[in-house]
């Protein structure tokens, strides 16, 4: 158990350093639009672990083992979505004044495989949990904020990138590649 406690502090700590160190700056800031979703987001990720650890059962280390793979693929895939954006990537939905639309790398198949990185880490994490219930309060309210965060990230895009967006969204998933 001490083992996704170091886990999920390590997660915790990297989004936070993230969330410190990615923020839009108002100098450089063309277009803004949140609408909550990063708080909602934080919320939802902060009681769906509390919650998830509370339900959760011994854990079982044939599904602990799945359990850190889709972590370590989930940071991966989140890590290197970020590094391609670059400058670009904010933790709030904003757009800079240098952003141009990206296309190509691991945003060629999906539109947003930083939020795929992050429902792969917290699946990841309910996994080893091994309970039914903490699957449910903690992947099942995720994906749902995960959801409403990118509708309001999808209108600041379309409104910024207008016909480029709207191709590109035809040719591309939102989340899940070939599927969704």
């Amino acid at each position: 158990m001490r083992l996704i406690v170091y886990f999920s502090l390590a997660f915790a700590f990297s989004e936070l350093v993230l969330m410190l160190v990615k923020r839009s700056k108002e100098i450089q800031v063309k277009t803004r639009n949140d609408k909550g979703s990063l708080i909602f987001l934080w919320l939802v990720i902060t009681c769906g672990f509390f919650g998830g650890f509370i339900l959760s059962k011994p854990m079982n280390q044939f599904w602990a083992g799945f359990g850190i793979l889709f972590i370590i693929a989930g940071l991966i895939i989140r890590w290197v979505a970020i590094l391609q954006l670059g400058n670009s990537f904010t933790v709030d939905v904003a757009v800079n004044n240098a952003a141009k639309l990206k296309t190509d790398g691991v945003y060629k198949r999906i539109r947003h495989p930083s939020y795929l990185g992050i429902l792969l880490v917290v699946i990841g994490f309910s996994t080893i949990m091994s309970s039914f219930y903490s699957f449910l309060v903690l992947v099942v309210p995720e994906f749902l904020a995960i959801i409403y965060r990118i509708r309001v990230e999808e209108q600041l895009l379309k409104n910024e990138f207008g016909d480029s967006y709207s191709r590109y969204s035809r040719d591309t998933k939102k989340l899940i590649p070939g599927i969704y």
